[in-house]
């Protein structure tokens, strides 16, 4: 039953060691948060008497006519008094034991108010998937297919001429279906007012309706056969050669592996059991990601740099904030295997965030290779199993590293020494749906804090609101450089300051939010102003003093001119031939996927679109000889190429544009020798194939690797010597503010992959606006100008870091409502003075998935915090057919 005069604020789960008795009296009763949309509060239930259940337990629940998860928040001894006994339910059963401690609690919490998302929708993102599971109700055949129901009905000659045409595809599905089973809500996607026809099909008696429990993760276990007793006489000749087995292997053995080794039934090991020889049990298997049998590596000598900022790093104690700004290949990863092998000796454990899967593998393995088994990986790449005994094996807080992508920063590693963003300023890591949509660098700054640990964030190229920070320390406040080096970026001496975009900042933004925010979520969002220390540790040169490698700029339209029609520029074309002349590797960096950007008409411009998104189809081509595909990047539609125009028959059709693709295809033509990889999402998909085709690489089975941003995302490989970028502008010229620091970034780490080695590098970027500021910038690797010039254009425009955003995303399958909506929202929202309203406007697609979307910005300085909409208010001005998103910090405006 719904507790509503319970006191939310804060929320806070008891301490699972405490006592939770009164008197004599057991308690017996226990309050919940249940994880349904729509539900808020806490519910009361009745205590089993076969479970122990304490605060933190994650529980299964009856909630209405189904099953749900929930997480078990305080224990009673009386209920109450407005709730009847007899309609309080009894919890089902405990899922996972002795979860949320009290500074974990606090961090979902902070992460709920900030966000302005629901407490449960916060957790389900921490936990691993499976353990909050829920019921879903399903529709079958009664008595199989075909079988049973109304006999007048089945005994007609045509049973589905009395039903209504509803009922009859209903009733056609099910059919179709080997189990005649389906769950209610794929019936209800498939078939227009479903429900009205499995409402017929039940009065006839043809179907039954039927609650399917939740499918939680649960460990997996596999049965195991030990030696107990010594061989006698007794045996028979094939016994003896069981136990025989058994014993050169140890005395234990999985007994499929033992059966399969004798080529034995599982009958022989019960006889073999019954005589007390073996014993047979179940014991738990852990599902773990396995990488390749690995060469162990030792710490390797530092460079003066290198050395300073480990020394800064290993002598801070407790929680610090840490910018390592080093160009690439200057030996950030050492520096971070270094300052976490000590912490291991002390038993605390290493957080080490990335932003993609694909830097993973490569990352892990040189991890591994230093720490052994103590390094884990957790992402979303992994199987549910696998994610839950991961999850389950940080419980246990062993000393450990936990490698993972954003989602890895709710990790429940109970001793936390040192959190990690490596590449901190990559995009991958804020999170735009679904909600909550939250930034792990930011979460990662609470967490640090909460734990009283430093958080290192690591970059060649740092996000302007982390080089701010550091920029202002510089003017008002005190930090630390490295090797003398920190004057150069307006560096002070060492000391504590509060950084204006830093975690500290984030809790006084939060202290303001309204009374309804603190009922909806059942907590307090007002937290501690605590000081940072920050400290700013430079690696301006790389391992060995190699250099940066030059850059070259090729203007597009003088090749044009000069008659080159080519992609590939003439100075590319010869680096790729002496590449393959000497015999040495390269990687190209292409904007996008697929073959081409688009098909159009040549008879009339007709440009075949998605159906249901406002863009046009990419050509994607799979094999020779296979059917020419058209596919959709945001909805995943997918089609045959046509032949004739749709609009106007003619057969004059054009590729345009060059993805991964057709710069292959285009490739293999002109450098019949080249030996090519294709590293992008399209080859990329299956489990464990980011490994695989780096490994290819690594050992030299290609000359070249072609792919699109996945390849500036700190992969290392040495024997790179040339880097060519086919065309820059599809980075720069993109309606969004942070296109050009995306474009920087970019362009820069993908430079940063050649001459890494003893040879030295080569980058080559082909664009057709050689005078823009990101070009030049490119081309001297000179971070500082660029960022200073850029951060003009941000503060004259109050944009971040100078301002703050909050964007809100309106979508529906209605475009009229969702635009009526969009303008009722900034209308009540323009009243306020306090800050101010962009739009609304469509969003630059403004269909995606046959969803119409709708913007409206709300912009405002950091330093005067308005008082902010009551968001609940908001919330009731949208129709439930219409979606509304509230991203706070966005990082894309598209």
């Amino acid at each position: 039953m719904y507790i509503n005069d319970v006191n939310l604020s804060p929320l806070v789960v008891g301490e699972p060691s405490e006592s939770y008795q009164s008197g004599a009296t057991l308690n017996r009763w226990v309050e919940v948060l249940v994880d349904c949309p729509g539900s808020t509060g806490l519910f009361t239930y009745r205590l089993p008497a076969q479970l122990e259940i304490k605060p933190g337990d994650i529980l299964s629940v009856p909630f209405g006519a189904q099953q749900l998860g929930a997480i078990a928040i305080r224990l009673l001894a009386q209920p109450n008094v407005d709730l009847p006994p007899e309609k309080i339910r009894e919890v089902e059963d405990i899922v996972s034991v002795g979860f949320f401690p009290s500074a974990y609690w606090e961090l979902l919490n902070r992460v709920a108010a900030y966000y302005y998302t629901p407490l449960i929708q916060v957790i389900r993102v921490a936990l691993p998937p499976g353990l909050l599971g829920r019921s879903q109700r399903r529709i079958r055949l009664v008595g199989g297919r075909g079988a049973g129901g109304s006999g007048y009905l089945l005994g007609s000659a045509d049973p589905l001429a009395f039903l209504t045409p509803t009922a009859r595809q209903v009733w056609e599905l099910l059919q179709g279906q080997p189990a005649g089973d389906y769950s209610f809500v794929y019936l209800q996607q498939k078939v227009k007012s479903a429900y009205r026809g499995i409402r017929e099909l039940l009065r006839f008696g043809l179907v039954e309706s039927y609650l399917e429990p939740p499918r939680l993760t649960r460990p997996k276990l596999q049965k195991a056969v030990t030696l107990t007793g010594t061989i006698d006489e007794d045996l028979t000749t094939r016994q003896r050669e069981i136990l025989e087995v058994l014993r050169r292997h140890g005395g234990e053995l999985w007994q499929n592996e033992l059966l399969q080794t004798c080529n034995a039934s599982s009958s022989i090991l019960k006889t073999l059991a019954q005589k007390g020889y073996i014993v047979v049990e179940e014991r738990e298997v852990l599902r773990t990601e396995q990488g390749p049998a690995l060469v162990g590596d030792g710490a390797k000598s530092l460079t003066t740099d290198q050395a300073s900022a480990l020394a800064t790093i290993q002598t801070l104690d407790g929680f610090a904030h840490v910018l390592l700004h080093g160009v690439t290949g200057s030996g950030k990863t050492e520096v971070y295997l270094q300052a976490i092998a000590p912490l291991l000796n002390q038993g605390k454990s290493a957080l080490v965030l990335v932003p993609e899967i694909g830097l993973t593998p490569q990352l892990t393995d040189r991890f591994r290779a230093r720490f052994g088994n103590k390094v884990s990986v957790y992402h979303s790449a992994l199987s549910d199993g696998e994610r839950y005994d991961t999850w389950r094996q940080m419980l246990t807080g062993e000393p450990q590293v936990v490698i993972g992508t954003r989602s890895a920063v709710f990790a429940p590693l109970p001793n936390l020494g040192l959190i990690i963003l490596d590449e901190e300023h990559d995009s991958s890591f804020k999170q735009d749906s679904p909600i909550p949509t939250y930034h792990a660098r930011t979460v990662a700054q609470w967490r640090a804090e909460l734990e009283n640990c430093p958080l290192v964030l690591g970059s060649a190229t740092p996000s302007l609101e982390s080089w701010v920070s550091v920029r202002r320390q510089g003017a008002g406040g005190r930090g630390q450089g490295a090797g003398g080096r920190g004057q150069e970026a307006g560096q002070g001496a060492e000391g504590e300051f509060i950084t204006p975009n830093s975690c500290t900042d984030a809790i006084n933004r939060v202290s303001t939010l309204n009374s309804s925010l603190s009922t909806q979520h059942g907590l307090n969002p007002s937290y501690p102003l605590t000081a940072l220390s920050t400290h700013y540790l430079s690696l301006p040169e790389r391992i060995n003093s190699r250099p940066l490698p030059p850059v070259e700029i090729v203007d597009m339209r003088q090749e044009l001119q000069q008659g080159n029609r080519s992609i590939f520029s003439r100075s590319l074309q010869t680096a790729l031939q002496e590449l393959q002349e000497r015999k040495q590797q390269g990687i190209l960096f292409i904007h996008r996927r697929g073959h081409s950007t688009f098909v159009s008409c040549r008879s009339c411009g007709y440009v075949l679109e998605c159906p249901h998104c406002d863009v046009s189809l990419a050509y994607h081509h799979t094999e020779e000889k296979a059917p020419e595909l058209l596919r959709c990047h945001y909805c995943n539609y997918a089609r045959s190429h046509p032949k004739f125009c749709p609009d106007c028959s003619s057969p004059y059709l054009k590729f345009f544009g060059s993805g991964t693709q057709r710069v292959t295809q285009e490739l293999a033509r002109q450098f019949p020798e080249l030996r090519l990889i294709r590293f992008d999402s399209d080859t990329t998909r299956n489990k464990g194939s980011h490994r695989t085709l780096l490994t290819q690489f690594a050992n030299g089975e290609a000359d070249l690797l072609v792919g699109t941003q996945m390849l500036t995302k700190g992969l290392d490989l040495p024997q790179v010597t040339l880097v060519g970028v086919v065309a820059a502008d599809g980075l720069l010229n993109l309606s969004d503010y942070r296109a050009s620091e995306r474009a920087f970034q970019t362009l820069t780490q993908v430079a940063g992959r050649a001459g890494r080695g003893e040879d030295p590098g080569r980058v080559i970027v082909q664009t057709y606006t050689t005078e823009h500021q990101v070009i030049a910038a490119v081309r001297s690797h000179d971070y500082q100008s660029f960022s200073e010039a850029e951060l003009e254009q941000r503060q004259a425009l109050n944009y971040p870091p100078y301002g703050r955003l909050i964007l809100l995303r309106l979508s529906s399958l209605d475009p009229i409502q969702v635009q009526n909506t969009a303008q009722i929202i900034a209308t009540a929202l323009s009243t306020e003075e306090e800050f101010e309203i962009l739009g609304p406007a469509p969003a630059s697609i403004l269909r995606v998935a046959n969803r119409y979307r709708w913007q409206i910005l709300i912009k405002f300085a950091p330093d005067a915090l308005p008082q902010l909409p009551d968001w609940e208010e908001v919330r009731s001005l949208c129709p439930s057919s219409v979606s509304l998103t509230i991203d706070v910090d966005p990082i894309n405006i598209m």
